[in-house]
């Protein structure tokens, strides 16, 4: 199944034809996408109104520079900096963590969409496209912020997507714009970039959304579209049961499978549930490249948002006020080495 991009602020014809067919499992929103929370409000609408059946919408509401809905929304803090809080007090870092996860996650819910594709368990070790989208680089203490995000999701009634497994923290490259490699054993991997996956998991994540990174000690493809990944590792070893999304195959990273065609026909073959085709001049190419396949039969109607308050109600609670003026003093990050990174692009998912 495929979740599609759209162009702009209304649905176009085209667009509302793309929503019928029986492969579009949803659409992912963009800063291209957005011009108030009014607006954005009206067009998860007019999608959900456009298509047959229940279909999920979806954004890269992070925090940081990775916040694609801004006026009208609370600023939301790069992730890294609970860091430095985490040293001094863990327990005051965690509870903030869960907190950001809250605000974030009831104010996407409030819009009417139903998953903002959170949170990054990358380790901040360096990579151009995570920058301080990660939260640490102790494996350890990602793993416990992990823990807090997670629960802050589900109790605004958002599934929670872990991202980028195995992980994308620990290469150089932006994976949007350039092949990566990562050289490291299995055993190595486990022992650190897999560990904060584990922990979300073990906390009840939702989804996890592949990165375009090659481990060729591990598979020869990248993890995106190697069945070692998804398969052996992930479901089988780890016992994942959950939704399996692909990163963006517009990436550059995902053209070592080819065209289109081959890039959905190499994830979903894999192991992949759902392929993300960001950019609209793909989609009318992806849909025909699926028409003869078989659909599988993953269960998406558990990712779709629970409980939305509305923002009339969502802005009287007490905890939204709240949440707000804590998330305010998060401790502020450096200079963000990641700041001209493709994950910033309106175009790809991050």
């Amino acid at each position: 199944m495929l979740l599609i991009g759209v162009s702009g602020h209304a649905l176009t014809a085209a667009e509302r034809d793309w929503l019928q067919h029986p492969a579009c499992a949803g659409v992912v929103l963009f800063t291209r996408n957005f011009a108030s929370r009014e607006q954005v409000t009206e067009l998860t609408q007019a999608i959900r109104e456009a298509a047959p059946r229940p279909l999920l919408v979806c954004v890269d509401q992070e925090g940081g520079r990775v916040q694609r809905f801004r006026d009208g929304y609370s600023p939301l803090p790069a992730l890294r900096g609970l860091e430095e809080l985490y040293l001094r007090d863990a327990d005051a870092a965690l509870r903030l963590a869960r907190e950001h996860a809250w605000l974030m996650a009831s104010e996407i819910r409030a819009t009417g969409l139903d998953l903002s594709f959170a949170p990054v368990v990358d380790l901040a070790r360096g990579n151009r496209a995570i920058g301080n989208r990660a939260f640490a680089q102790d494996p350890q203490i990602v793993a416990a912020f992990t823990r807090a995000y997670v629960a802050g999701m589900h109790e605004a009634g958002m599934a929670a997507t872990l991202k980028h497994f195995p992980g994308h923290g620990s290469v150089l490259e932006d994976t949007h714009f350039d092949a990566a490699v990562d050289p490291r054993p299995l055993e190595l991997l486990r022992a650190q970039d897999l560990v904060p996956f584990a922990a979300g998991i073990a906390a009840g994540a939702d989804a996890v959304m592949l990165a375009h990174v090659t481990y060729p000690q591990v598979a020869p493809e990248p993890a995106g579209y190697a069945p070692r990944w998804i398969k052996d590792i992930l479901r089988e070893e780890m016992h994942f049961r959950g939704v399996v999304f692909s990163d963006d195959i517009g990436m550059a990273a995902a053209g070592s499978a080819g065209g289109i065609q081959a890039r959905i026909d190499a994830h979903l073959d894999a192991g992949c549930d759902v392929v993300l085709v960001c950019h609209p001049a793909s989609v009318e190419e992806a849909l025909q490249a699926v028409a003869a396949r078989a659909l599988p039969s993953v269960a998406l109607t558990g990712l779709i948002g629970r409980g939305a308050l509305g923002w009339d109600a969502l802005l009287a609670e007490e905890r939204h006020v709240q949440a707000q003026r804590e998330i305010a003093q998060m401790p502020s990050v450096g200079a963000d080495a990641a700041r001209h990174s493709g994950a910033n692009d309106v175009g790809s998912v991050a």
